[in-house]
């Protein structure tokens, strides 16, 4: 069964780039482009992992993971950090969950590694 992915981006470019690139790769990939609708889906789609933007409309990935950590539902799925400010980094230290952190633009090779690195250690595969 194939690792489901989640990713949540406001780019409509990056959401294309990243589904094609992971479903290429054998993973069940479902979008998100708004941080308003991504806490619903995420409890819908039950990722084993997510790809988070950190700037994102109405809550950002910052809220957003926040959030996450403290949800006993959510808070042991690994996330990857997407995004073009290697500043944010800082910021997300302090989450154990955090497994990754691709500054934009990324090579979709890179990425994909990345998350087979990450999905293999959640599995232990």
């Amino acid at each position: 069964m194939a690792a489901k992915i989640m990713i949540i981006d406001d780019e409509p470019d990056i959401l294309g780039l990243v589904k094609y690139t992971l479903e290429k790769g054998g993973f069940e990939v479902h979008t998100c482009d708004s941080g308003r609708r991504a806490w619903d889906e995420i409890a819908a789609f039950k990722p084993d992992l997510l790809l988070l933007d950190v700037m994102l409309p109405g809550i950002d990935g910052y809220s957003l993971q926040t959030r996450m950590s403290e949800d006993e539902s959510t808070k042991n799925i690994p996330v990857i950090l997407l995004t073009a400010l290697e500043s944010a980094r800082a910021l997300f230290h302090k989450f154990p969950q955090i497994v990754g952190f691709m500054t934009k633009p990324f090579m979709p090779s890179d990425l994909l590694q990345t998350v087979q690195d990450a999905v293999a250690k959640r599995t232990g595969v």
